[in-house]
Parts: C-alpha cells; structure tokens; sequence
C-alpha cells in the first residue's frame, strides 16, 4: 500500500467509526466518501474529499491539489459514472455529472470562496478544475 493508500485508508476508517467527521486536515470540513471503480483496474476505490452541497446534488472538485493533470477518480467517474457514496452514516447511489460553462464556473468559484484553498489549486495549475456533479439515482442503503 502506498504512503497516500495508506492515509485514505486511515481518513476511511476515522469517517466511518465518527459517522463521518474527521480531525486533522479536514476537520469540520463537509467530507464524503466517494467510491468508483477503476477505469482501467476495474476495482473499488474509495476516496475521501471535500464536498459542496448544492441541492440534492453533491459538487465534487478535481483538484488535485492543483497538479498538472487530473486525478485518478475523475477518469473513474468519467468511464463508469454510476457510483455511490457515503455520507455520514448513508450510502447514497449517484450519477457522476461533470458540469460546463459558467455553471462549472459559479459552483467552482462558490467553493473556492468558502475553502481558499482551492482558489490556490486553480492558481497553481493551467487545466480548468472539473467539477463533478453527484446525483442520486437511487435509494440509500
């Protein structure tokens, strides 16, 4: 397992034994758990990060803390958009959306003025940080 796999992996844990809060970097922080399966490997990946809620919707940022390309789950989402997450204690089955135009541009700037952060990760990268919509498709579990 890889020094990354491994801090997941640890974030996994502390989400689901405190009903989804965790201390550290994203303490208080709105988190989820995103799982996808692997565009190439075809396996579960899960993924704690960072998200806005924007209605029913869930908006994820591709921003891999403002690196050159996109991360891996960005591609996973894209090839294979029927995911699931976990919220606080709810799994919820969503529909990856990647948004475009100025409703990228609003949602991206909302979260940017509420965690600065990630007006950072846009500054320090020339690709436009996708945003990812999640929808859900269905009922939770």
């Amino acid at each position: 397992m890889s020094e990354a796999e491994d801090h997941n992996a640890r974030i996994v844990a502390e989400f689901r034994a405190n009903h989804g809060k965790v201390g550290g970097h994203f303490e208080g922080a709105p988190l989820l758990l995103l799982h996808t399966i692997g565009a190439r490997t075809r396996r579960e990946i899960v993924k704690p990060m960072m998200y806005l809620r924007d209605g029913d919707r869930y908006l994820v940022f591709a921003s891999k803390g403002g690196a050159p390309e996109n991360p891996a789950w960005y591609h996973n989402v894209v090839a294979n958009p029927e995911v699931e997450i976990e919220v606080g204690d709810e799994i919820v089955a969503v529909r990856a959306e990647v948004l475009t135009g100025d409703e990228r541009d609003r949602k991206y700037a909302e979260q940017a003025a509420l965690y600065p952060g990630f007006a950072d990760y846009q500054k320090k990268t020339d690709r436009i940080i996708p945003v990812v919509a999640l929808v859900p498709s269905g009922s939770a579990r």
